[in-house]
């Protein structure tokens, strides 16, 4: 009988990105990475996908990425198909970080990857994550460094970030 062995960073996963590619996340190896689950009619969502870019700008060139997963769990706060998501975050927002297929994040039919992501940090709510917009900082070995709540500011995730990406 074959076994499987326990996915045991996130580079042990494959996604599928906006467009229906398989992503292999190993891609991203050695950079340190911001997951978050994002929504476009979320209260969150100026100011989070403001921030985001913030970070994102100041950073990608120093081995960071932001993987944005939307996710319509959350009071049906993201409706729209991949396509009007991608179109909303990029003529609206100007982002460019990465932004991946729509997921669940709980329940039976959570992600994989959020399935793991959920098993190093505990939340408020035991493993489930609260709301879109939270964010797991994951460092360049492809573990999770730490959760924050949907209402953590990401500009304040920052620290954290020069942290692991060493930079002063």
């Amino acid at each position: 009988m074959a076994t499987t062995e326990a996915p045991k960073t996130i580079y042990d996963f494959t996604v599928k990105d906006a467009k229906g590619n398989d992503v292999d996340l190993s891609v991203y190896k050695g950079k340190v990475l911001l997951i978050v689950n994002v929504a476009s009619k979320c209260g969150l969502t100026n100011s989070n996908y403001a921030e985001l870019n913030q970070l994102y700008e100041k950073y990608k060139d120093q081995g960071f990425e932001i993987l944005a997963f939307p996710c319509n769990q959350f009071g049906a706060q993201e409706p729209g198909s991949n396509e009007e998501i991608e179109e909303f975050v990029c003529t609206r927002f100007k982002s460019e970080f990465p932004i991946f297929d729509k997921i669940e994040v709980n329940g039976d039919n959570s992600a994989p990857l959020y399935k793991f992501l959920k098993l190093g940090k505990w939340g408020f709510f035991k493993d489930d994550i609260q709301w879109n917009f939270t964010k797991f900082l994951v460092d360049r070995d492809g573990k999770v460094a730490d959760r924050y709540y949907p209402t953590t500011a990401a500009l304040s995730l920052e620290h954290g970030i020069k942290t692991l990406l060493g930079v002063s």
